[in-house]
């Protein structure tokens, strides 16, 4: 039998995240465990990013509406948007999409089409009007974590820019064990929600699906799916509930480069438009949590869980020598706990632990000789062996993001 995991108990139950009325519905708080998980997400993309030629900036939340009347977003999306904010003679709004602060970026210097592609990243907060009935744990929220990345490129660059996104998605849900259910190349639908250019449609479009065929990923059309600007790839996930949604996206737009007047001076010597592709490897840190949540039952991934390792003296005797080993693991960046016999028996202490990756036993012969003894959670009990060598494999695991829990090849 399958067990189906609810997000939103369990998050709760493991003390991940949590909500209150007072900070108001669609406004999770993280705990120190999920604040433990959010924080590793966050690095292990930053530094994807960086290996991958990202650079990465900061922009701020708010922007005047004026910058959302050039972008489109205040006529195609202010539905989704959180009301204006006087500010003397100016309004100003919580923004709900980074992309024209990264536009405004882009185009505050001057750029050589040596430059090109220029990557610009940043993990930031953006904001969405969410009716309170659609709202529901850390998959809906109002405030979201947004991993977003626009690329600007010439138009010869966008398809090598979108397939290596697509191998970066990957790569990622490879390391996250994660799984995508299907990709979908999302398109317009009737009606006056997106913009009126039939060309630049066509042309990224085109441009997608070309992706996608020589990716030799199968994928699905969907009308009526699109950014209001343009089409993209969404790759879906699916709950344990059979509930499908968006976790990362690959997009291409023309738009917006126009509506900002971006440019790159050319090999000519004149000016040239770029192309805006816009990009997210793992989507929100909300909903991608939360889908790590139920994609594991709270069994992370070793790099990604919370307490990587509980350290179990079997006495009070070996209490001093189970407090040495973690003050060790933290040295090494593990993140450890001791958890002491006043916690109850050995047994207790070891089924409560069950979801950490690594519990090490310290009897009086452990202690006596400086030796561990490993359980692993898939239930292998290792040999005793020296604390050295278990925190040096384990680190190694770790450092590679290894969906592994043990590799006796390469542990002697």
């Amino acid at each position: 039998m399958i067990t189906v995991h609810d997000h939103r108990k369990l998050g709760r139950e493991l003390g991940l995240f949590d909500t209150d009325p007072l900070i108001g519905a669609g406004l999770p708080y993280w705990l120190p465990d999920g604040a433990a998980v959010r924080h590793t997400l966050e690095e292990y993309i930053r530094a994807a990013e960086r290996r991958a030629g990202y650079q990465h900036v900061y922009s701020p939340v708010l922007g005047k509406r004026e910058l959302y009347e050039i972008s489109g977003h205040w006529a195609h999306y202010s539905d989704d948007m959180f009301p204006p904010m006087d500010l003397g003679a100016e309004q100003v709004v919580l923004r709900p999409s980074l992309c024209p602060h990264h536009a405004v970026i882009y185009r505050s210097r001057s750029h050589s089409y040596r430059e090109l592609p220029l990557r610009m990243a940043e993990l930031g907060g953006m904001y969405r009007s969410e009716l309170s009935g659609v709202l529901g744990g850390l998959t809906r929220v109002r405030a979201i974590q947004l991993n977003d990345a626009h690329i600007f490129c010439t138009l010869d660059q966008v398809a090598e820019e979108a397939r290596a996104a697509l191998e970066m998605i990957r790569r990622a849900y490879e390391a996250l064990g994660i799984t995508a259910t299907r990709y979908r190349l999302s398109l317009p639908g009737p009606g006056g929600k997106y913009v009126a250019a039939p060309e630049k449609w066509q042309r990224s479009t085109t441009l997608l699906a070309d992706v996608l065929d020589h990716s030799g990923l199968s994928y699905e059309a969907a009308e009526g799916e699109a950014a209001f600007y343009g089409p993209k790839i969404d790759v879906q996930v699916t709950d344990g509930a059979g509930r499908e949604s968006t976790l990362s996206t690959v997009q291409v737009d023309f738009h917006q480069p126009e509506q900002f007047d971006l440019h790159y001076i050319g090999a000519d010597g004149a000016k040239h438009r770029p192309v805006m592709v816009h990009r997210s490897i793992i989507g929100s840190v909300e909903r991608a949590v939360a889908h790590l949540i139920e994609q594991h039952g709270g069994a992370f991934p070793a790099w990604l869980a919370p307490t990587q390792l509980v350290i179990l003296p079997i006495s009070d005797s070996e209490v001093p020598n189970a407090v040495a080993l973690a003050q060790r693991c933290t040295g090494l960046g593990l993140r450890a706990e001791m958890v002491g016999p006043e916690r109850g028996s050995l047994g207790a202490r070891i089924r409560e632990a069950r979801l950490v990756p690594y519990q090490v036993v310290i009897g009086a012969k452990e202690a006596a000789d400086n030796l561990v003894a490993l359980r692993l959670r898939d239930g292998r009990r290792l040999d005793p062996q020296p604390a050295n060598n278990v925190l040096t494999h384990i680190s190694t695991l770790i450092d590679a993001h290894s969906s592994e829990l043990w590799n006796s090849a390469t542990s002697s």
